[in-house]
């Protein structure tokens, strides 16, 4: 094997070590605040977390949201409506392997139409024809998957740039990773492009929200905790999911035991 051979092996494998730096990063964190104070049990990590999120918020504010705006005011819409149809098309892929493994036999056939239907009619998926035609999509991942068989979400968790996400979705992270398309393409600086375009044109999607979540939630990081677990909860129970059990009220009296 020449040296361009085992340069280029060692960029395509810069991913999988970029991921793996990402989760010791996170094992370490919680590893040093996991007897912290914890307000909501849905996150006995709120130490850390509120720690890594003010990291990314810094990290988004001198990058990624600049290069979002600049994005969004330079290219037209049609066109960033292209790029953000052409990347939903390929995550499709993604959602109907999901579909059948969570045995949805309808959502896996709507969504192997919509690949098919965007791909060929659809310039490769740059015009979403499938959702003109009422087949809306609804993304799967293996996070759901794993919640579809009843593994449960576990403590909230921010990751290192990545944001926010639990316990059950970090694990099922890699899975999602090789589940990406775009992961699979040989070509490291064809990858690496599409990668950040995907990046750039998600955040630019987000910017509105983000600045009025910015200007009314009086703590924008419980809200966004709060909003992401809900989500992700009603994205397991396809928005049907099942009552949760009350929370026991300390100031209540001890009921006594039935006599027999």
């Amino acid at each position: 094997m020449n040296a361009a051979s085992v340069g280029a092996e060692r960029a395509a494998r810069a991913p999988r070590r970029w991921l793996a730096a990402l989760a010791c990063v996170a094992v370490l964190g919680l590893s040093a605040c996991a007897s912290g104070p914890a307000a909501d049990p849905r996150d006995p990590f709120e130490p850390y977390n509120r720690g890594m999120t003010r990291f990314n918020d810094a990290v988004d504010d001198v990058v990624l949201k600049p290069v979002a705006t600049a994005y969004r005011d330079v290219v037209p819409s049609p066109l960033r409506s292209g790029v953000g149809n052409f990347f939903g098309n390929l995550a499709e892929v993604w959602t109907f392997a999901n579909n059948v493994l969570q045995l949805k036999g309808m959502a896996a056939a709507e969504s192997f139409t919509r690949v098919g239907v965007n791909t060929v009619f659809g310039f490769a998926g740059v015009l979403d024809i499938a959702s003109e035609m009422g087949l809306e999509s609804r993304r799967e991942d293996f996070g759901q998957t794993l919640g579809r068989w009843g593994v449960p979400s576990g403590p909230y968790l921010v990751l290192p740039l990545l944001g926010p996400s639990t316990v059950r979705d970090t694990a099922a992270l890699p899975v999602d990773v090789k589940g990406n398309l775009v992961s699979s393409v040989d070509d490291v600086a064809t990858r690496n492009s599409l990668t950040a375009l995907n990046a750039v044109d998600t955040r630019a999607q987000l910017l509105r929200a983000g600045d009025l979540l910015d200007q009314a939630a009086l703590d924008p990081y419980s809200f966004k905790r709060d909003a992401f677990l809900q989500k992700r909860r009603n994205d397991v129970y396809d928005g049907t999911p099942p009552d949760e059990p009350a929370a026991p009220d300390p100031d209540a009296a001890p009921v006594a035991p039935a006599q027999k």
